[in-house]
């Protein structure tokens, strides 16, 4: 349990701070009209929806009222637009499933296809992390409605490798589908909007996760609002990667640790109670004393173990007062942001379909304090266009954690990987 003792505190609260921060420095874009229609031999993006392979998406779109604005000259939009086999591959078998949908639910749906800008596959980004670009889903409902946010978008995320893109996690099937007012790209399946919930309200929530959640919120006890993580886990535009351990991963790594932790103890408190039962056999005080300490040590282990794996058993370990000097909520709290990947900027948002074919180091927040640490190693195994397994190692971790299926729960603030070991740091 000594792996994070040197982290210091304050820079732990930057961390948390850095990432709340970073939640108001979003600039949503909104269609924005030209001055003068391009002229342009292209049809518009409504009419390029006349194709019979898009018969389900012009259903979709005139049902959710969208085809006047794909039509107008004088905006310009991207469109990522799903063909009817993309709708049957995403659970809608017909164009008489559209007519019964609620027009919200299919105007949600096809605005987080639909970018205010004209993005080419050219402008597609091929860096790691991903740029994200806004849509015109607006999540905090529609205008003169209480809580309505003007500026609020969720955003998607284009990706390129090679001759390969996606959007989100869909794999992109073809690319710049020219229009008068924008450009289509073709996908494989429809692009599910992120879940209505923050990462914590999943975390909080999830029948496999209630270690992860005791852990957070021993890590957050004695901690301002504004610097804890569950503030940053439940904010709006925070765009996190979370890789999150399971209840049997983070039970397995507390009884490992605890028993490490307790062993030493435990075999001090046991050599005077050996020395006198030696002596009490019949045994000289040097031969008690040169036995007492190995016969201590082979029998430590064992009791510590009985011992870690009882206070394990629940996840009230996290809130044990018995355990506190070794399980600091600092040093909780430490090992918790090695689990949320970032860079030079606070967080990032990593899709399974971003994770590199070869071993790569990735820096997680804790480089926010610890500059130069090499972080988590990610890595992705890919059948055609989609991601079939994925791991990520811990820097000291003998061996690489597996991602859980299914991948990339996306969420209002970032996304979560489940994972079956928790990564240590040092």
């Amino acid at each position: 349990m000594k792996f994070l003792k040197n982290i210091k505190h304050a820079g732990l609260l930057a961390v948390t701070a850095c990432i709340i921060l970073s939640a108001c420095n979003k600039a949503p874009l909104a269609p924005v009209p030209l001055g003068q229609a391009a002229q342009s031999s292209a049809p518009t993006i409504a009419k390029l929806l006349d194709d019979p392979e898009f018969s389900f998406l012009k259903a979709a779109a005139t049902r959710a009222g969208l085809l006047p604005m794909l039509s107008a000259p004088n905006l310009r939009f991207t469109v990522f637009a799903p063909n009817d086999n993309a709708f049957m591959l995403s659970g809608i078998p017909s164009t008489a499933v559209i007519g019964v949908l609620p027009v919200a639910t299919l105007n949600g749906l096809l605005s987080y296809h639909i970018i205010p800008q004209t993005i080419p596959s050219s402008s597609i980004p091929t860096t790691f992390p991903n740029f994200e670009y806004p849509t015109i889903l607006n999540p905090t409902g529609v205008p003169g409605t209480p809580g309505y946010n003007a500026l609020a978008r969720l955003t998607t995320f284009p990706s390129r490798r090679g001759a390969a893109a996606w959007v989100n996690n869909i794999p992109v099937t073809a690319v710049d589908i020219a229009a008068s007012n924008g450009v289509v790209h073709k996908v494989a399946a429809l692009v599910a909007p992120p879940a209505t919930k923050y990462l914590w309200d999943t975390i909080s929530t999830s029948a496999d996760l209630t270690y992860l959640k005791a852990a957070i919120q021993r890590a957050d006890s004695g901690l301002a609002v504004g610097s804890r993580l569950q503030t940053a886990l439940s904010s709006f535009g925070t765009n996190l990667t979370i890789l999150a351990p399971t209840d049997a991963a983070v039970k397995g790594f507390l009884t490992f640790s605890i028993t490490q932790a307790l062993t030493p103890l435990i075999t001090q408190q046991l050599i005077p109670v050996i020395t006198a039962q030696l002596i009490a056999g019949g045994a000289s005080q040097s031969i008690a004393a040169t036995q007492a300490p190995i016969l201590a040590a082979q029998q430590a282990p064992a009791i510590a173990l009985q011992q870690a794996t009882a206070l394990s058993a629940s996840p009230t370990v996290f809130s044990n007062p018995l355990l506190f000097a070794a399980l600091p909520a600092q040093t909780v709290r430490g090992l918790l942001v090695y689990h949320i990947l970032g860079t030079t900027i606070p967080g990032i948002r990593v899709w399974s379909v971003n994770l590199p074919t070869t071993g790569t180091l990735q820096k997680t927040l804790l480089n926010q304090v610890f500059k130069d640490h090499p972080g988590v190693t990610l890595q992705g195994t890919f059948t055609g266009p989609f991601v079939t397994a994925a791991t990520v190692k811990g820097f000291k971790n003998p061996t690489a954690s597996n991602f859980i299926a299914p991948f990339d729960i996306n969420l209002l603030n970032g996304i979560m990987h489940k994972i079956d070991q928790v990564l240590v740091p040092q």
